[in-house]
């Protein structure tokens, strides 16, 4: 009894090879190797494919042929040196990836499987045995024809099946042992592909994305009017670009598909896009004018089953990272804050759009501008029909700091305990001075400040108020809490100058964002600044905010007595809750690591 024959070697195919002086260059599907060091190189290997057994005419996916420089001496197999220099190339070959195991006797399987797949064997076996059917309306039209013809020149061998419950655009094809289906869409732009997922749940992915993209483009169709979406989408997509996306969303739903079901990688991988996140589902999204196609990261798609949940950001840039998959222009929950044509300095602005009408944040940096602006509007959204105050932030500390805050200012009013501070207190500081200087400077407003300590805490209330305006908290220009005088007084003035700024420059009607200490934190995680800066630098400036930043959140605890929940798409409803809209925003937030706090609360 003899055993199973072990595999066979071979190239991958694609494998490219250029000569080199005393080398050679390979390429692979997803990665690259020079060797170096002796001109007789290229024929070791033109032996290393002998000894493979590659052919040219039989295999030409590889081109791998190279011709010995003149003058080269013909290597002798036999030769226990060239034996030693062949094994040594072949371990090169296999720590590059460029060498694969085919299975011994039966058919070479699909070159693209060979050039992907770890084990092409199992792989092929595993789709042969798929048998993806491909549900359509209609199935002899041009999607579902153009995923068949796909699926077939692939190696499956797929079966049509009508089913009159989708919608005319949309084609679902479904394979495997347990079975993994994608849905595949045309809509008024272009079309989209769902992430692999079981075959219910890829059917709801695809109508909540059909109604997410159709709401961004502004060509969402009637209620019920289920049957007339295919002849809008071919009204505006005619002739040469609409069989490109045709033919383009078919062969990406059959790459995802047969990927799924033979084990392979998902091609949308964040390793290789960062606007993707890991554990999270991407959605292909083609155009048709211009051209046009990428992944896109779905915040409110389902999370892998071994995914865990996300952690909160740990810096900056992570949070703006997580802030564009939640402000996709296509699949987002919320509009991307932008500068667009306001003005940068003395201060940045940002805009976006929010349930309350125009936003407009203002910070000492364009990114701190759009941060706060994204919270902003996160908050309103949330915020509507529930009573109490909702907090957003990239993580628990920075949602509580926000929400201590605006406990502090809400239960201070206008002022603090006992006399204002003097002027001595804060104008020293050269933050403060630099913001009150422009404030009433640069541009010429003829403001006040005053500075209040709150009771017996280490914190101060700061107030600009023009004189010319009301009192209480509704005539104050700008309020801020921090842990220090001069801190308080710095960000107080900063808020009058961005909401100035917003006001000149900014859309009617805009409602403005201050920035706070509590974003301080998340801009300075992770650098040191220069030794030679001071306190008149933002950054240095910054990282002392950030690091009085938990005693000053202790102190505000015990001034305020808030006790705010995390609010969690799994969990009970805030008190009040009443916004049907709340459930797609929270969902994405909590799949990008953000904290919601929401209630009152108090000593329990």
């Amino acid at each position: 009894m003899t055993g199973a024959e072990p595999p066979r070697l071979r190239l991958r195919p694609g494998l490219a090879v250029t000569p080199l002086r005393e080398g050679l260059h390979l390429r692979g599907r997803d990665t690259s190797v020079t060797l170096e060091g002796s001109r007789a190189l290229p024929a070791l290997w033109e032996l290393l494919r002998e000894r493979l057994g590659e052919e040219d005419e039989d295999r030409p996916g590889v081109r791998g042929y190279v011709e010995a420089a003149p003058g080269t001496p013909r290597l002798d197999p036999a030769d226990p040196r060239v034996d030693a220099a062949l094994d040594a190339l072949t371990a090169q070959l296999r720590a590059h990836d460029l060498l694969t195991e085919y299975p011994a006797g039966g058919p070479e399987p699909a070159a693209w499987l060979g050039a992907s797949a770890a084990r092409p064997g199992p792989a092929a076996a595993a789709l042969a045995a798929a048998r993806p059917v491909v549900a359509a309306a209609d199935p002899e039209g041009p999607l579902a024809t153009a995923l068949i013809s796909a699926l077939d020149r692939a190696g499956a061998l797929p079966r049509p099946c009508r089913d009159t419950g989708l919608a005319a655009d949309r084609v679902v094809a479904v394979a495997g042992t347990p079975p993994v289906a994608v849905a595949v869409a045309r809509t008024a732009e272009g079309g989209f592909v769902t992430a692999p997922a079981e075959p219910e749940r890829a059917r709801t992915d695809a109508e909540s994305i059909a109604v997410r993209m159709d709401r961004g483009t502004g060509s969402a169709p009637a209620e019920g009017a289920t049957g007339t979406t295919a002849t809008a989408t071919t009204d505006r997509m005619t002739g040469a670009s609409a069989s490109a996306v045709t033919a383009l969303l078919a062969g990406a739903a059959a790459q995802r598909l047969l990927c799924a079901a033979a084990g392979l990688p998902d091609p949308a991988g964040p390793e290789e896009d960062p606007r993707l996140l890991p554990g999270r589902p991407a959605v292909l999204v083609a155009l048709a004018r211009p051209p046009h196609a990428s992944y896109r990261p779905w915040v409110t798609g389902p999370a892998a089953s071994s995914s865990p949940s996300a952690a909160p950001a740990g810096d900056l840039s992570e949070t703006l990272r997580r802030m564009g998959a939640l402000t996709d222009p296509y699949l987002g929950v919320l509009d991307a804050p932008r500068p667009d044509d306001l003005p940068q300095l003395p201060a940045a602005l940002a805009t976006c759009a929010s349930v309350a009408g125009p936003l407009v944040a203002g910070a000492p940096r364009t990114d701190l501008a759009r941060l706060t602006a994204a919270c902003r509007a996160a908050e309103l959204h949330l915020g509507e029909g529930i009573r109490g105050p909702v907090s957003v932030g990239a993580g628990a500390a920075h949602a509580l700091g926000r929400a201590l805050r605006r406990a502090a200012l809400a239960t201070a009013g206008s002022s603090g305990t006992g006399q204002a501070l003097g002027e001595e207190e804060w104008r020293e500081h050269p933050q403060a001075r630099h913001w009150w200087t422009v404030l009433t400077r640069h541009l010429g407003l003829p403001m006040r400040m005053t500075v209040h300590r709150l009771a017996s805490e280490q914190a101060y209330l700061a107030v600009v108020r023009d004189p010319a305006g009301g009192t209480g908290p509704a005539g104050a220009t700008a309020r801020a809490v921090e842990a220090t005088p001069a801190d308080a007084a710095a960000l107080a003035a900063l808020g009058a100058v961005t909401r100035a700024m917003a006001a000149d420059h900014g859309p009617a009607g805009a409602v403005h964002a201050a920035f706070s200490g509590a974003e301080a934190p998340l801009a300075v995680a992770g650098a040191e600044p220069a030794a030679w800066t001071d306190e008149g630098w933002t950054d240095r400036w910054l990282t002392g905010i950030a690091r009085r930043e938990p005693e000053l959140c202790t102190a505000l605890a015990r001034l305020t007595g808030l006790r705010p929940e995390p609010w969690r798409p799994d969990g009970a409803e805030p008190t009040g809750s009443g916004s049907e809209s709340a459930g797609p925003v929270l969902a994405g937030l909590y799949a990008c690591g953000f904290t919601v706090l929401a209630g009152q609360g108090g000593p329990r």
